[in-house]
């Protein structure tokens, strides 16, 4: 519980984990335990702390999503769902609490070379491995976008030609594509 005579500056919202492999194959209480983390407690966390900060007309956050968040993902469908959630809600806090001094801001990393791999059962040396980005750069566009207060913020040139190329191509192409990577 907060202190009443505290003040949240900036929420930062990076917890979060994926699970490969097929939809009805994956221990269904562990997906469930995704969607609580990835969307459920975003979203409370945001809910407790967007309030104080609109009354002080200032602050920021910002939620992790994913260049997953811009495409469907077979064989990690839950996974990416819920990084849509996560952006298309960020979209619409940004645009709700922009005219209160509040910055919002997704970062829509790609592959990151973190633990989440190992975590989500991605095999490593892959395509995942060749994309990945160190962590550090990552972090510095994310704050760097939240300071410019960018609604989406997507580091390094092939994260952002591949977000942004989805919506080029149809869905039924783009979801065969993205099935089709070997991670």
């Amino acid at each position: 519980m907060r202190n009443a005579d505290e003040q949240v500056e900036i929420l930062i919202n990076n917890a979060g984990f994926g699970l490969r492999g097929r939809f009805v194959e994956l221990d269904a209480s562990r997906e469930r335990e995704m969607i609580d983390l990835n969307i459920g407690t975003l979203t409370d966390l945001c809910r407790a702390i967007a309030p104080q900060m609109v009354e002080q007309k200032s602050g920021a956050i910002l939620n992790v999503a994913s260049t997953a968040a811009f495409q469907p993902g077979p064989n990690m469908a839950v996974y990416f769902a819920t990084k849509a959630y996560v952006l298309s809600f960020t979209e619409a806090l940004h645009e709700e609490l922009k005219p209160h001094g509040v910055k919002v801001s997704a970062l829509c990393p790609g592959p990151t070379r973190t633990e989440f791999g190992e975590v989500a059962g991605i095999k490593t040396l892959g395509q995942f491995d060749r994309l990945a980005m160190e962590s550090e750069p990552v972090v510095r566009a994310g704050l760097e976008g939240l300071e410019s207060n960018e609604a989406v913020v997507i580091p390094g040139a092939t994260n952002k030609i591949g977000a942004w190329s989805t919506r080029l191509a149809p869905r039924s192409v783009v979801r065969r594509i993205a099935g089709s990577l070997k991670f």
